[in-house]
């Protein structure tokens, strides 16, 4: 179990990092949407810990139709499209300024 949370955590905190700085440098809609997905990751990692080291039981981390199950399922969806979402877009704008 936590081999899994690690082999999660490592691409989570370089994309929280290099969305962090992204936000910092351009201060731009889309990179603050890239930064909410990334933080939306960080509370997947979260649950993943949570779950390992039986942290907050009564949420029911890794177990079907329990809170932290939606908590975690949410995170994921949500954190993986803003962080897609606003990527893409500042690449976007990137090419059309060029």
């Amino acid at each position: 179990m936590l081999l899994k949370v690690i082999v999660i955590s490592i691409p989570v905190f370089i994309a929280f990092g290099a969305s962090a700085i992204a936000f910092k440098k351009e201060r731009t809609l889309t990179a603050l949407v890239q930064l909410i997905g990334a933080v939306c990751l960080l509370a997947v990692v979260f649950a993943h810990v949570s779950e390992a080291f039986d942290l907050l039981p009564s949420m029911g981390w890794g177990k079907p139709k329990t809170p932290g199950h939606y908590v975690d399922l949410a995170s994921t969806i949500i954190g993986i499209t803003l962080l897609a979402v606003g990527y893409f877009l500042r690449r976007a704008a990137r090419v059309h300024t060029c």
